[in-house]
């Protein structure tokens, strides 16, 4: 693309050029933003919903400033689960709702206090290690869709399965890295694509490989309104995503610098990073409140601009009411039902790991000294303890548990270690 052809963030495109740059943000985000609610028991045509309605919520609370499409949050898959197996999905989209609030109320604080008190109480040595406990503590799950029947922990072995599995492994990892241009920042939907045929054309040939029912296609009306959830609300699953939350703002804080250096713009300044945060927090409150994911601002979609050069708010606007468009259209979300749980695992099994090495990476690029025996000693307790299935529970009333686990006891640990343990610098 010529230097002309530069779309800044105001600057909106001829109609001929905003609709197709749009929909090549639609294809970077689709494939991340349904696989969460496919891996949490969350309805697909919700999160496209509630990903198009939240990202025109930010732009709007951004003032139309900060180009940032807003898709479902991988870092909530574990609390997501859990708290829905424990507590049910309202009560999980409870504590999504308050994580939402709690981002607002951050966005407060740094707009008066600034963000050094932040990176006192999360240093990187602290949140590098609790993202490798969020990817590694979904590693089972990965392991169990790819391989096992139903997708269970416990569910009997199949080598089918795992053959689907593998090859959507294949395919994904290959695009990841041998794909250049448009193709490279969309991987996640080319193995998506590619395991679905791989299954499809197999069930032909062997019964054994005929999974996919497109009944349920069939029986889907062309339009209608998506299967919202709305919340419920508990102290212990609010607790748990408010705690992990603080994983999520730190990665907000990354996402919005990264943001500022594709487009050339101090996005911590203007519009100021209080209402980044303010945008993201109530973009993953509305989302939670009809039954979506928790939102976040999308790596991807910032990857598209970094490749274009196109920066324009318009643009990604355009990206978000096509997104919400197609959460409208009923057989288009009963085609994204029919996809195998194993091809959600052989992409999993890529993903969960990138979330994992995600947090090394921040150890590493952040410069975090190891031979400094107060840095490996809370690396090493956080790891244990979120991993090894840490946790603190004990009764409130007769009928009220508290509870902390999992990543939230982790976050909870590193912080207080952190605190505590004297600095050598």
């Amino acid at each position: 693309m010529s230097q002309s052809d530069i779309y800044g963030p105001k600057d909106r495109p001829p109609l001929g050029k905003w609709i197709p740059l749009s929909v090549q943000h639609v294809f970077a985000m689709f494939g991340a933003t349904i696989l969460v609610p496919l891996l949490t028991g969350l309805n697909p045509a919700a999160a496209l919903f509630t990903a198009g309605t939240g990202t025109l919520l930010y732009i709007a609370i951004t003032g139309a400033q900060v180009p940032a499409f807003l898709g479902s949050s991988f870092a909530f898959i574990a609390p997501l689960v859990t708290i829905s197996a424990s507590h049910g999905l309202p009560y999980a989209m409870g504590g999504a709702v308050a994580a939402g609030i709690f981002y607002c109320l951050i966005g407060l604080v740094i707009r008066f206090a600034g963000t050094g008190w932040l990176d006192r109480a999360l240093p990187p040595v602290v949140i590098g290690s609790v993202i490798v406990v969020i990817g590694l503590n979904l590693a089972p799950t990965a392991m169990a869709m790819a391989m096992n029947e139903g997708g269970a922990t416990d569910g009997q072995y199949s080598l089918i399965l795992f053959s689907i599995a593998a090859v959507t492994l294949g395919v994904t990892v290959a695009s990841n890295i041998l794909l250049k241009g448009f193709f490279s920042v969309i991987p996640i939907l080319i193995g998506l694509v590619a395991g679905y045929l791989f299954t499809l054309i197999m069930g032909f040939f062997f019964p054994a490989y005929h999974i996919i029912d497109f009944q349920v296609i069939a029986d889907a009306p062309w339009f209608g309104l998506p299967s919202f959830t709305l919340p419920r609300f508990s102290f212990v699953p609010m607790i748990t995503f408010v705690i992990v939350s603080l994983a999520t703002i730190c990665e907000h804080l990354g996402d919005t610098l990264v943001t500022s250096k594709v487009v050339g713009r101090d996005f911590y300044k203007n519009p100021g990073l209080h209402r980044t945060l303010a945008g993201d927090g109530l973009a993953t409150a509305w989302a939670a409140f009809w039954g979506g994911p928790p939102n976040t601002t999308y790596g991807e979609n910032i990857g598209v601009m970094a490749i274009t050069r196109v920066y324009s708010v318009w643009v990604i606007g355009g990206a978000a009411v096509i997104a919400t468009a197609l959460s409208f259209f009923q057989k288009f979300g009963a085609l994204i039902r029919t996809i195998p749980t194993p091809v959600m695992g052989g992409i999993s099994m890529l993903l969960f790991g990138i979330i994992a090495s995600s947090g090394l990476r921040t150890i590493v690029e952040s410069g975090v000294d190891y031979k400094d025996k107060r840095n490996l000693t809370i690396s090493s307790v956080i790891f244990v303890v979120g991993i090894g299935g840490g946790r603190l529970a004990f009764n409130i009333t007769q009928n009220v548990q508290f509870q902390l686990a999992g990543v939230a006891l982790a976050t909870v640990t590193g912080i207080i270690l952190n605190l505590v343990f004297p600095s050598e610098k």
